[in-house]
């Protein structure tokens, strides 16, 4: 059996095959710290992904997956953070909300304590995990899925899907961000119009702060905007003043890979490969996680 794709959603496919007792192989375009996912905030908080019914409980199964590893942050990169989201209700949101400990109003939105996620530390933890339970990781780049050397295919290639599959449906949604030296901030902050292709956040993250954000549809620049970046950093100050004097340390970008739906279902080709769709996850890929490779795993036989 072979996955393809590195990020978060690969990887963790992969896991879960792998520790099922199947012989599984990752093939992937780049190293996984050169992924989309590696420059992902990090935060749990179903965003940007639909259908929402699958989405909830594909979130909290994942959810309870990341309350475990907290148990373990240096090692797994997954902390359990108070934070909150600005302008969110509670009422607003899917029957998820209900389900996770601790959220509660607060006076302007919604607070909580969940997972936020150093994605480096993460995905090196997962491709350790993965290549324990006796997977290998192989970089090299796949053209056509139906021509993958093997009975099982699981395409988890994200953005790569518009093209590989292909599927038009799935787009970018461009996201910047800034990081910085932590002037002290210890919880996380979210403050999201879905109107608008502008947004604030920051999440602490060990040794820096990471400020957001923007949602560019079908922007495929993979280039810093200095007048972004200062956008972002003024917006971030306005919420809190000592983020305005903040050293910057890097700016990052990464094209969330949207689609109407998840696709998450098998594919059986003529005379090919039976091939497993787990992409389409938008800005929440690391929130529905562990929930779609299980899925995903159960599709493909494992």
């Amino acid at each position: 059996m072979i996955v393809v794709g590195g990020g978060i959603a690969g990887l963790t496919t992969a896991v879960v095959l792998a520790e099922s007792g199947r012989p599984v192989r990752v093939w992937t375009r780049e190293p996984a710290e050169r992924t989309t996912s590696a420059v992902a905030g990090g935060l749990w908080w179903p965003y940007r992904i639909e259908p929402e019914p699958l989405v909830g409980a594909w979130a909290l199964e994942t959810l309870a997956v990341y309350e475990e590893l907290a148990a373990r942050p240096a090692e797994t990169g997954v902390r359990l953070v108070e934070g909150v989201s600005e302008g969110a209700r509670l009422e607003e949101l899917g029957d998820w909300a209900g389900r996770v400990p601790g959220l509660r109003a607060v006076a302007g939105g919604l607070a909580a304590r969940v997972p936020v996620i150093d994605m480096p530390v993460h995905l090196a933890w997962l491709r350790d995990r993965f290549t324990k339970a006796g997977g290998t990781v192989e970089v090299r780049e796949v053209t056509d899925l139906a021509a993958v050397p093997a009975p099982v295919v699981v395409d988890c290639t994200g953005l790569g899907a518009r093209s590989l599959v292909p599927d038009p449906a799935v787009r970018p949604v461009r996201g910047q961000l800034v990081v910085v030296e932590n002037p002290g901030i210890t919880t996380w902050y979210t403050s999201v119009a879905h109107a608008c292709d502008a947004s604030t956040y920051f999440i602490p993250q060990p040794g820096r702060l990471l400020l957001g954000g923007t949602a560019q549809e079908d922007a495929w620049s993979l280039e810093p905007d200095p007048e972004t970046a200062a956008a972002i950093v003024a917006r971030c100050a306005s919420v809190r003043p000592e983020i305005a004097g903040a050293r910057i340390l890097a700016h990052r970008v990464g094209l969330r890979p949207a689609r109407h739906a998840v696709r998450l279902e098998r594919q059986p080709l003529p005379n090919g490969p039976l091939l497993v769709h787990n992409y389409g996850h938008g800005g929440a890929g690391i929130t529905v996680a562990w929930g779609c490779a299980r899925e995903a795993a159960g599709l493909a036989g494992g």
